[in-house]
Formats: C-alpha cells, sequence, structure tokens
C-alpha cells in the first residue's frame, strides 16, 4: 500500500468511526432533549455554556451558533469563572456545561455556584454516573462510542458528538421560534453570507436619487434627467405618482425618428419589472438575470402601484451579492 492509500484509508476510517456515532447519537435522543430544548426556550436571560480543553472549545462553537440563531448565549471559561466570571452567571440564566467524563476539575465551582443560586444545569457527557450529570437537572448522555484516534486517549468522536448535539439544540431552538433567513441577517450583515440575505431595500436607491419624470415630460428635459441620474433608465410617472412606464435605451432607439417632439409617456415601455422592496437582493438578481435586464424598481407591498426605490445589477454585485 502507498504512503498516498494509508492516508486515504485512515482518513475513511475516522470519517466512519464518527459517522456511525451520530447514527447512536441519533437513536438515543430521548425525553430529557425534548425537556433541554424546553428549559433554553424558557430562559428569560442567557445560555451560559461552558467546558475544558476541547470540550471549550466546542462550547464556544456552540455558543455561537445558539447567539447567531435568536436564543442569547455565551461562553464563559470554567476557570475564569473561579477567579471572577461566576458574576456573569444569573437566576434568570440556563447553564450548558460540557465534560465528556463529566469529572472534569475546573468545573465544580460553576457547579456549586448554579446549585447554590438554583441556577438551571444542563450536563452533557457520556457517562450517567459522573458528578456532572448527577448534579444537573437535565442530563444528555452521549453514548458509548469508540474514539476515532484507534487508542482511545484523543477526543474525536467524543467532540463530533457533543458539537452535533449542540447543532441539534440549536435547530430545534430556531424552528420552534420560526426564526428567518431575515432574522439571521440581523447577526451576519457581513461577508458573503451577509450579502445574500440582504433586502432590496438595503441596496435600492431612493428620494432624490431616483431617475423619475412625469409621463408629460417632453423628451429633451426627460434626456437630461436620464444623463445625470447616471442609472440609464427613467421611470414614467402618472398624475397621482403610480410608475406608469421605463424609458431604456431600447425604447430611446425605437423612437429615434423625432424623438425630442414626444413626451415620456409616449415613448416609455408600459408595465414594468418591479420587486418588492422587502424580497432578498440575491431574488431581484434572479429576476434581471432571467429577463435580462440591468435594473427594478422596487415597491412597498402595501402600494405596488409608486415606485420606492431603483436597484441595479451593479449595486449587487457592489455587496457582493453575485
Amino acid at each position: 500500500m502507498t504512503q498516498n492509500e494509508t492516508f486515504l484509508s485512515v482518513g475513511r476510517r475516522v470519517v466512519g468511526i464518527e459517522a456511525d456515532a451520530l447514527r447512536l447519537l441519533a437513536e438515543a435522543l430521548d425525553d430529557s432533549f425534548a425537556k433541554a430544548v424546553a428549559r433554553l426556550l424558557e430562559a428569560q436571560g442567557r445560555v451560559i455554556v461552558s467546558g475544558m480543553g476541547k470540550s471549550g472549545h466546542i462550547a464556544r462553537k456552540i455558543a455561537a451558533t445558539l447567539a447567531s440563531t435568536g436564543t442569547p448565549a455565551q461562553f464563559v471559561h470554567p476557570g475564569e469563572a473561579s477567579h471572577g466570571d461566576l458574576g456573569m452567571l444569573t437566576k434568570g440564566d440556563v447553564v450548558m456545561m460540557l465534560s465528556n467524563s463529566g469529572e472534569t476539575p475546573e468545573l465544580a465551582d460553576m457547579i456549586a455556584h448554579t446549585r447554590r443560586f438554583e441556577i438551571p444545569l444542563i450536563g452533557i457527557a457520556s457517562r450517567p454516573d459522573s458528578t456532572l450529570l448527577r448534579q444537573s437537572d437535565i442530563a444528555l448522555v452521549l453514548p458509548k462510542a469508540e474514539e476515532a484516534c484507534g487508542q482511545g486517549i484523543v477526543p474525536t468522536t467524543s467532540t463530533t458528538m457533543t458539537l452535533a448535539l449542540g447543532d441539534a439544540l440549536a435547530v430545534a431552538l430556531m424552528e420552534h421560534r420560526q426564526f428567518t433567513p431575515q432574522d439571521f441577517r440581523q447577526f451576519h450583515p457581513g461577508g458573503k453570507l451577509g450579502a445574500q440575505l440582504s433586502k432590496v431595500s438595503d441596496l435600492m436607491h431612493v428620494g432624490d436619487e431616483m431617475p423619475m419624470v412625469s409621463d408629460t415630460t417632453p423628451m429633451g428635459d426627460a434626456l437630461v434627467t436620464m444623463s445625470r441620474k447616471g442609472f440609464g433608465v427613467l421611470g414614467v410617472e402618472g398624475a397621482q405618482g403610480e410608475l406608469r412606464g421605463i424609458i431604456t435605451d431600447g425604447d430611446l432607439r425605437r423612437h429615434m425618428d423625432g424623438l425630442l417632439d414626444r413626451t415620456a409617456g409616449e415613448v416609455m415601455t408600459m408595465d414594468p419589472k418591479t420587486i418588492d422592496m422587502g424580497a432578498l437582493a440575491e431574488q431581484a438578481v434572479r429576476v434581471m438575470e432571467n429577463t435580462k435586464i440591468t435594473s427594478l424598481f422596487a415597491v412597498r407591498a402595501e402600494d405596488t402601484s409608486k415606485a420606492a426605490g431603483i436597484l441595479t445589477i451593479h449595486d449587487c454585485l457592489r455587496a457582493g451579492v453575485v
């Protein structure tokens, strides 16, 4: 067997072991999981997630996932808790503590603090008779599964199961709260993910920036407005401010003969494509791509007859939506 084949064999073995463990975890979930979700939903304060060593790294990720999906949460290091950070725990909180053995000595002060002040404690460990799970109000037991290292000493399978269990709790809470992509974006405004969740209203141009003329505007004046605004299009409004049509370069070419003798209403293309200003910008991009246009007027859901803004494909490109 070549070196590459050996590496590949090890990789497949590790992933297979951990995949089998996750199936065991799914089958092992019981009423304690449901009780944990219910208790987390009842929290008036924050979910405090804690763990030491590798469990601490997993705890940080679980806290981050909870916080980004609508459940206020933070990680508290058990060592720092013993030196003042216990003050971060209040009666309105719920503590979720992680330890594969359930006997991590650094957790003792936090466990004692939750018992003294009657702060709900959810314990996650692999030994039902461990100190952590015996002291917990709700015990989530990880099923017996071999560590993927082969020697049973490196936290691998156990941390994978703990991480998956944290994800399961977070998603159960998220779905119960009917957490939407719009809600998600509030906590993820930056990066590609934030861009993909941007709304049309976040990127569109409004007010005096909008290229608008009335349907009675002479085309000479309309061309000046079209050039000054710089969008390459004009929205055409009726007497009541309703969006009647749009003028594009194509409309100008079609009416080249006698163009300056016409009004905007005579040159426009009626019933232009529009999009709800509350829609995701990604949806606007799809509309523009499918219809081979480069801009869309946005409207309000409560009044689709009037333009509330304009969005261009270039706005979406700059924002990283595409």
